[in-house]
């Protein structure tokens, strides 16, 4: 009986403890397993970089569309999964959070499988649709195909560690991102270097980083101590899960697939507009930017088990304590980025290893990029909390607002007038147009909510 209390009251304290604790306690494992992972990019570019050169870059960049589409289906099981777990065991519902790990496992694998057979033989048609030019196929495809052959690992990994911090385990699942992290580190260069794999290198180590990683968190979840652990009669597709999990999952799922899109104009822009060299600088950019936001990425996983097992309990006091505070890290996180981006990115981008025409692209892009980022953090929040207090509704509206609405057609109307340039600074024109809808639509729902109580 010790033993079950002591389960449940690791998500227990969630409704009673001190909120701005919770948040650091739950998202500094969760930054610093985002950042980590961010920083293995970086790393993984500068490695290939080095070791391949400046079209290696561009080759690599050419499989973000790609990239993105196949995270976009684990993030709806992943995502998905671990809020409506949050919930339930708000609601002391544990037999159901238990059904719903079973059926992460089962999702993952089958959507894993199904996405690298429709995706295999039409390879080098994608690529080049993505914008893959003569000189820069042969690297996207080496590297692609290794990724899709470890797809259902990468699912796999990503769910569980999306599941283990709603279980209440923060810390191993940042202990889990940052074996994968030390894995990858140690295996590019060897696979680069040493072996000689080339890009292909590159790709081996990280699938072979994350299933060293898949396999602890197995280990993990095969303990009978825990309170979510494998266990007979979990794994059969149950329809009302799958739908309440994939409905919630939605919503990342469809800003993961307009980023597709996006990434996918955006390199076909730069194609036409700077060459190869310009998708490469893009690819550098994006990297970079996007180590802050998934610093924001890690506070809304903090956030999202306390918003979810706070709203299933009807606390809705602490809902929007955890929001607010949340918030005020993300600006200051975005915030910093643009004062980096700013004021010192040429050292940043030489880092890279670039030659002197990708060096100007990268930096100029660079301060364009983040022209408006301080008000990123604030929409990324917004987004992020409706997903998990169960609206997934108008998190998806606010995904797609951002993506499609305002960034897609900035991209396609802007390079006319500003050439290169335009593609740039359509991104910060879509942060500031989107961070004011996300705000008017969080208004809109607190008077709501108010006026509905």
């Amino acid at each position: 009986m010790a033993q079950i209390n002591q389960k449940q009251d690791r998500t227990a304290e969630l409704g009673t403890g001190n909120i701005g604790t919770l948040l650091w306690r739950y998202a500094f494992p969760s930054i610093i397993a985002m950042a980590a992972s961010s920083i293995y990019n970086i790393v993984d570019s500068i490695f290939v970089g080095q070791g391949v050169g400046d079209i290696g870059i561009s080759g690599m960049t050419l499989t973000a569309p790609f990239m993105n589409l196949s995270a976009a289906f684990g993030a709806m099981v992943g995502v998905g999964s671990s809020t409506l777990i949050s919930i339930k065991l708000g609601q002391g519902d544990t037999h159901t959070a238990q059904k719903i790990l079973g059926n992460t496992i089962t999702l993952n694998i089958l959507l894993g499988i199904l996405f690298t057979a429709a995706c295999w033989p039409f390879l080098d048609q994608i690529l080049h649709f993505f914008g893959a030019s003569e000189a820069t196929l042969p690297y996207a495809r080496d590297y692609l195909l290794i990724i899709l052959i470890g797809n259902v690992i990468t699912h796999s990994y990503f769910g569980l560690n999306a599941v283990l911090r709603s279980a209440g385990h923060p810390n191993k699942a940042m202990q889990c991102t940052f074996l994968t992290i030390v894995a990858n580190t140690i295996l590019d260069p060897l696979f680069i270097f040493v072996f000689g794999w080339g890009i292909q290198g590159a790709a081996i180590a990280t699938i072979l980083s994350q299933a060293i990683s898949l396999v602890w968190q197995l280990e993990l979840f095969s303990r009978p101590e825990e309170l979510l652990h494998f266990r007979r009669g979990i794994y059969a597709l149950d329809m009302k899960i799958v739908r309440q999990s994939l409905t919630i999952g939605l919503s990342p799922f469809i800003m993961n697939s307009c980023a597709c899109l996006v990434v996918l104009l955006i390199n076909n822009r730069m194609v036409d507009y700077g060459g190869d060299m310009a998708i490469g600088a893009y690819g550098i950019v994006h990297r970079v930017v996007f180590l802050f936001v998934m610093v924001v990425v890690g506070l809304n996983q903090g956030m999202q088990p306390i918003a979810g097992y706070n709203w299933g309990a009807r606390k809705n006091d602490r809902v929007w304590t955890v929001l607010k505070y949340t918030m005020i890290a993300a600006t200051a996180v975005t915030t910093s980025g643009f004062l980096l981006g700013v004021f010192l990115p040429r050292p940043i981008i030489h880092a890279f290893g670039t030659g002197p025409e990708l060096t100007e692209i990268a930096v100029r892009g660079f301060r364009f990029n983040v022209a408006a980022f301080p008000l990123a953090g604030v929409q990324m929040v917004i987004t992020h909390f409706l997903q998990s207090i169960g609206h997934p509704g108008k998190s998806i509206f606010l995904s797609m607002t951002r993506q499609l609405l305002f960034l897609f057609p900035l991209v396609v109307i802007l390079p006319y007038y500003w050439g290169l340039d335009g593609v740039w600074i359509a991104i910060p024109f879509s942060d500031g147009i989107s961070t004011l809808t996300a705000v008017g639509m969080l208004l809109w729902l607190t008077k709501h909510l108010k006026s509905k109580k």
